[in-house]
């Protein structure tokens, strides 16, 4: 039976967990749990909590994760990465080394008979000014170019200590209802003519699978230090599950 299976927000590298390494160690777990039956895999934004990727080295701090990723992707099990708005400075990196599939655009995937428009969720009818600015200068390639510029013993902590002070700033208010949420709003008003399924979103770490008028599914993913959430889509349908880490309880 064909299964495909979606995660999103697990920032890896965050120092709002205890225990950064074990904290690591359990999405490899998970992954390793799910290898066994997966048909594709599906990382759906802000795996990372802060990723650059320079000319001759990446951030350390996840080895064990890129290795199983690597492991999965050479076995032949597809793994598709959507960029987040913590770890959108990809630059081939991800694909000619640890055979990812990287968009940096929503998609839309056709899976057993199903449409899913599948997209982290960050800028999605979004009406902060201010955050929609941000998005925007840390999309520039003249940014980017700029970064790249800085030492990675200097560029690397700052880039961790913003993405840290962000999520401390900018923390996630809980479910604000069908009416008031902007990714839900995006959904019901997607054009009716193009038919899809199911709306799969991450960046909001609430856990949501709701039916709106069209008949679409709003699924919003949750996220992977808290909640350990993720979704899994088979010949049943879709469902959201939770995965026990032994390591961190």
């Amino acid at each position: 039976m064909p299964k495909y299976y979606f995660l999103s927000d697990a920032h890896i590298g965050t120092d709002i967990v205890n225990d950064r390494r074990e904290h690591e160690k359990c999405l490899v777990a998970w992954l390793d749990t799910v290898c066994r039956d997966a048909t594709e895999i599906f990382l759906v934004g802000d795996i990372f909590d802060f990723w650059f990727e320079y000319r001759s080295c990446v951030p350390k701090g996840c080895s064990r994760l890129l290795g199983k990723l690597a492991e999965i992707t050479d076995s032949g099990i597809p793994v598709h990465f959507f960029i987040g708005n913590h770890d959108l400075w990809t630059f081939g990196y991800l694909e000619q080394e640890i055979g990812l599939r990287v968009y940096k655009t929503p998609q839309i995937f056709e899976l057993l008979g199903q449409r899913l428009f599948i997209t982290h969720g960050d800028g999605l009818n979004d009406k902060s000014k201010i955050f929609g600015f941000t998005r925007k200068l840390f999309h520039s390639r003249l940014m980017q170019r700029c970064f790249d510029f800085i030492h990675p013993n200097i560029g690397i902590p700052v880039g961790r200590a913003l993405s840290n002070g962000n999520r401390r700033k900018h923390s996630y208010s809980p479910y604000r209802g069908e009416n008031d949420e902007p990714l839900v709003e995006f959904a019901k008003n997607y054009p009716a003519s193009e038919r899809i399924d199911y709306f799969i979103f991450g960046h909001r770490h609430i856990l949501l699978d709701l039916r709106i008028a069209t008949g679409s599914r709003v699924v919003i993913l949750g996220d992977f230090y808290e909640e350990f959430s993720y979704a899994v889509l088979d010949e049943t349908g879709l469902s959201l599950e939770h995965f026990q880490c032994q390591s961190i309880g």
